[in-house]
């Protein structure tokens, strides 16, 4: 019987997919060989052509093309289509969060608040456009004016993960095209309708304001496509997010052809609560980072590190937090936490927890799977993990809402507990100690990418650079000063005197 309303559901599901893509101005696919999957049953909602590999030289072809002439259009109306896309995502806000929703899995709340993200990154880049800053230096010769220009770098190919389908796009995106770049997107094979529904979108806001759509491809297909985008000496910088493992395939690919790359990898992010800190405020900020998109974001908490003179209080409060999460299907009211994304996210948690309870871990809470839409769902309660040690298990990334628990006495420990992984994405400290709060932030405290002070480890703002060190991969995306990365720098001398002196006031001849 539960199959039976599992298959009913998915043909709601997928009727509903068909009208969103056609609300959003796409065109239903040519059915073909990639399955465009429902993580909330497990069931097909469509499918989908992979684009052949000479679809992709062709694609890669255009989108050099068309950089040609985009890279002199001035920035300020460069914007213009970034501005445009902003106001069509505002507009279709809703329906573009239900398709994240349908294919990611995500609850309505964070569905939506993904696509909020693509129209702050779409302003922050508007106002960008008019602060591609150079510099000017003072020559050491007369008559010489000495300085650093910007100029864009090319083809952007972009590879994105299913857990942020649409934002991850757009950070690269809305950047990319200021800079004066061209875009080819490769999304994952796992949420090829919400990268269908904004290339639609996008091309439609280039068109509005007579840009040329070829600035933006879309290819669509497995690894085998986004292989042939990497190694395509036309594509001057690859931004990857994924796995540490697509990492280790990507980078030495494009280094060998001496293209770039920004890489966003794996995140083992860890909290430390001090003896000092709001336990009724960290209990907060750790249950959403840790249960939050079912655990499967980049930067959820996975590992938290507690005095233990506080580690039997606040795992009582984060405990009870947990078993109030209602699991279910993301698209009812009330539900926190959604599906897995699939099968192979579920094994890969049932085997971490094996591990974890075999290195000598004690089940807190959570870990089992819970029944809601059939046998290809895989839907589970965030587990806790309470530990000896930070063994193996805990050293690595589960992509799944597993929160270990580890017992420091002194803060120094808590540092070198933190630091001992070899992902450096994000970090938090709870602590009502201004030392403590300063040195988490000083050069010998956090070593990664994002470290806050008082609130989870999730939830980056636009405005600040949001990526990590180590086998995080390095990258910078979003705000700060990040648009560096899709522009090359020029040192510009230019001689306004009648004279030809040399630097260094070399005489020649």
């Amino acid at each position: 019987m539960t199959d039976i309303l599992s298959d009913h559901l998915t043909h709601e599901l997928s009727e509903r997919s068909a009208a969103l893509l056609l609300g959003l101005g796409a065109e239903i696919p040519e059915p073909g060989d990639l399955p465009a999957r429902t993580p909330i049953t497990g069931g097909e909602l469509l499918t989908l052509r992979a684009d052949t590999l000479d679809e992709v030289d062709a694609a890669i072809a255009r989108a050099a093309t068309a950089f040609q002439a985009w890279r002199t259009v001035p920035a300020p109306g460069r914007a213009a289509v970034v501005r445009r896309l902003a106001e069509l995502l505002t507009a279709h806000k809703t329906e573009l969060g239900e398709l994240v929703t349908l294919e990611a899995g995500k609850i309505g709340a964070e569905a939506v608040g993904e696509v909020q993200e693509m129209i702050d990154i779409c302003e922050f880049a508007i106002g960008l456009s008019r602060q591609l800053y150079g510099r000017t230096m003072p020559s050491e010769r007369p008559g010489h004016r000495l300085m650093e220009t910007w100029h864009p770098v090319g083809v952007v190919g972009v590879i994105s993960a299913f857990n942020f389908p649409v934002a991850v796009w757009a950070w690269n995106t809305a950047l990319a095209l200021v800079c004066g770049d061209t875009v080819v997107w490769k999304p994952s094979e796992t949420t090829p309708l919400t990268a269908l529904a904004c290339h639609t979108l996008l091309r439609r806001a280039a068109a509005d304001v007579g840009v040329d759509p070829q600035v933006h491809q879309l290819i669509q297909g497995g690894a085998e496509v986004g292989a042939r985008l990497v190694d395509d000496e036309r594509v001057a910088l690859v931004s990857a997010t994924g796995s540490v493992r697509m990492g280790r395939i990507v980078a030495p690919r494009v280094a060998a052809r001496f293209g770039r790359c920004l890489l966003e990898l794996g995140g083992n992010n860890a909290a430390i609560v001090t003896p000092s800190a709001d336990l009724e405020l960290a209990a907060r900020g750790i249950v959403f980072a840790a249960a939050g998109t079912a655990g499967q974001r980049c930067t959820t908490l996975r590992r938290l590190i507690v005095h233990v003179d506080v580690v039997g209080p606040l795992l009582d409060r984060v405990a009870s937090a947990y078993r109030q999460l209602r699991v279910g299907n993301p698209l009812e009211d009330g539900v926190l936490v959604g599906p897995l994304i699939n099968e192979r996210a579920y094994h890969g948690m049932r085997e971490a927890l094996d591990r974890a309870l075999a290195d000598g871990g004690e089940l807190v809470c959570g870990g089992d799977r819970v029944e809601v839409c059939g046998d290809d769902a895989y839907y589970v309660r965030p587990a806790i993990v309470r530990m000896p040690a930070q063994t193996a298990v805990v050293r690595e990334e589960t992509f799944a809402p597993i929160l270990y628990v580890l017992g420091y006495h002194h803060f120094d420990h808590a540092i070198a507990l933190h630091n001992a992984v070899p992902q450096g994405l994000s970090s938090s400290v709870f602590t009502s100690d201004q030392r403590e709060a300063e040195r988490f932030l000083a050069a010998d405290g956090s070593d990664c990418g994002i470290a806050n002070v008082n609130i989870g480890t999730s939830g980056a703002e636009i405005g600040g650079a949001f990526g990590g060190e180590k086998q995080t991969g390095g990258g910078r995306e979003s705000g700060s000063d990040s648009w560096k990365a899709y522009m090359r720098r020029a040192t510009n001398t230019v001689n306004y005197s009648a004279e030809l002196p040399l630097a260094q006031g070399i005489k020649f001849g």
